[in-house]
């Protein structure tokens, strides 16, 4: 693959794209072989039509795939495409990346290169992310600022600054510096999907490094969830599915249960998991369902049964 350009010689990129039934992707692999060194792309159990078509756009784009077989979480995939650029990684770590991505997300051109000079900035940067928002309307910039109790939303000021340290970042787009992974540890597998950001930020900065956001570094991002507006909220509220309101709610309160929160934190969470399940419970739609995932969730959460679902 060609050097980038603005990209320092010395500094060895590796994007790692989790992928689960994709669409195609020949458009997002080709961006970030055109800016980074290589590209993992790790498939979460796929059906064969869709690793194949997949297989085709790794080919075309020059990455490397890495096929799973089954669906072992995003947490799981992300550390096995990490392992992988670690295997690849030179001598001096320090000049060693991993750039995470989404299936559902678009790299700007020059993103990758604004990240990596915000991270050589500092060594004690652990990771770098870019802006992400969302194309429609009542689109979403997830950027979190740690606001004491919690982390909450950037204010519009704050995403005018080059550099924002925040409370952490969000897999898509992170760039992170394989010697702050060997110091952190790998992403937490137990959670299977959602908070694996969250608690991997956490023991970061609790481990003394920095997150850093860069909003100038662009990030097209789709969550994939139906959204509304609610009255006297600005932010709109994303409706996630019912398996989805299993993961989020189970693993928030796992995670509260834990040490590893700030004490601050463990109680915002509270609250907020007791409005989450309350207002996907009866007003979400579905809600026979959704109120039978979110008892399991509650119970599995308490219980510390953590994994994959499991009826």
């Amino acid at each position: 693959m060609g050097r980038r350009a603005g990209i320092p010689r010395d500094a060895v990129i590796a994007a790692v794209v989790v992928t689960y039934h994709p669409g195609d992707l020949s458009a997002l692999l080709a961006e970030l072989a055109g800016q980074c060194d290589s590209v993992i792309a790790v498939d979460n159990g796929s059906d064969p039509a869709e690793v194949e078509a997949l297989r085709k756009a790794c080919d075309q784009a020059g990455a490397t795939l890495l096929e799973l077989g089954e669906n072992l979480g995003i947490a799981a995939a992300q550390n096995r495409g990490i392992e992988l650029a670690q295997s690849r990684a030179a001598e001096s770590p320090e000049s060693n990346f991993v750039l995470l991505s989404d299936q559902d997300s678009m790299p700007a051109p020059d993103m990758v290169a604004r990240l990596l000079e915000a991270i050589e900035e500092d060594p004690a940067i652990a990771a770098v992310g870019p802006l992400p928002s969302e194309e429609r309307e009542g689109a979403d910039e997830l950027v979190y600022v740690d606001r004491g109790w919690a982390p909450k939303r950037a204010s519009r000021s704050e995403l005018g600054l080059s550099r924002l340290d925040v409370a952490f970042l969000i897999a898509s787009g992170c760039l992170i510096r394989l010697s702050a992974l060997a110091s952190v540890g790998k992403m937490r597998e137990d959670l299977f999907i959602d908070h694996v950001d969250l608690e991997w930020g956490v023991r970061a900065r609790k481990a003394g490094w920095r997150l850093v956001a860069v909003p100038a570094a662009k990030l097209t991002h789709s969550l994939g969830d139906d959204v509304v507006r609610l009255p006297g909220r600005d932010q709109p509220v994303h409706v996630h599915s019912p398996i989805r309101n299993y993961y989020i709610l189970r693993n928030t309160i796992a995670l509260v249960r834990t040490s590893l929160l700030p004490g601050k934190w463990r109680v915002r969470y509270c609250y907020w998991a007791a409005k989450y399940a309350a207002f996907n419970a009866f007003a979400a739609g579905d809600g026979k369902t959704r109120r039978k995932m979110l008892r399991k969730a509650a119970a599995d959460g308490f219980k510390g049964r953590l994994g994959p679902f499991e009826e």
